[in-house]
């Protein structure tokens, strides 16, 4: 295994555990609260990224594509214990990328064919940033290792001008004036940190 997918492992795993340990701390009376995510309540933030974690063992363990999932992950996946949920997607979707050869692959994705190893720098941005809302959300502390930062700026900086094109993120805001990598993120998705 090269550097490179090593690190890329090890930033997905993180991250999986920063939304983890997020989870986690949602207390019972928070799952209706507001997110920073437009319309989305603590459930619908998590319900969201869990989603997203089933599809991965679909797209890089098994080759299916979109059409072949279908709409299996769609709706409410987390059911009536939202953490056990939460906890055994991601454990699935850490393993899916983690098996030998499996970032090696080409998968189907809705706009195409993508390695298997740009699918994974998403996915691990993508928890990056939604650790951040869910912290926001719940009052956890809102500060992100400097190594997932990091990353996830690297991943999202080459395409953050399209991103409120498709509709799924909110137009970037201007950094505050104590500019930090992490308020560089955050402003760069329409977040306010």
């Amino acid at each position: 295994m090269n550097n490179d997918v090593t690190v890329l492992l090890a930033r997905h795993a993180e991250a999986l555990a920063l939304f983890t340990e997020r989870v986690h701390a949602v207390r019972p009376d928070q799952w209706d609260e507001p997110t920073p995510c437009t319309e989305w309540s603590v459930r619908d933030l998590v319900n969201h990224l869990t989603a997203e974690q089933l599809w991965v063992p679909a797209l890089v363990t098994d080759g299916s594509g979109p059409d072949d999932v279908g709409d299996s992950f769609d709706g409410d996946v987390l059911g009536e214990r939202p953490r056990v949920t939460w906890d055994a997607a991601a454990r699935a979707a850490r393993n899916a990328f983690a098996a030998e050869g499996a970032l090696e692959r080409t998968v189907e994705l809705s706009y195409g064919p993508t390695p298997a190893v740009a699918y994974c720098a998403q996915m691990t941005a993508d928890a990056v940033v939604h650790a951040w809302d869910l912290s926001r959300a719940i009052g956890a502390p809102e500060h992100l290792p400097h190594d997932l930062v990091a990353f996830a700026l690297d991943e999202v900086t080459p395409y953050a001008d399209g991103l409120a094109d498709s509709g799924l993120f909110a137009p970037p805001v201007e950094p505050p004036p104590a500019d930090t990598p992490q308020s560089r993120l955050l402003a760069m998705l329409g977040r306010r940190g």
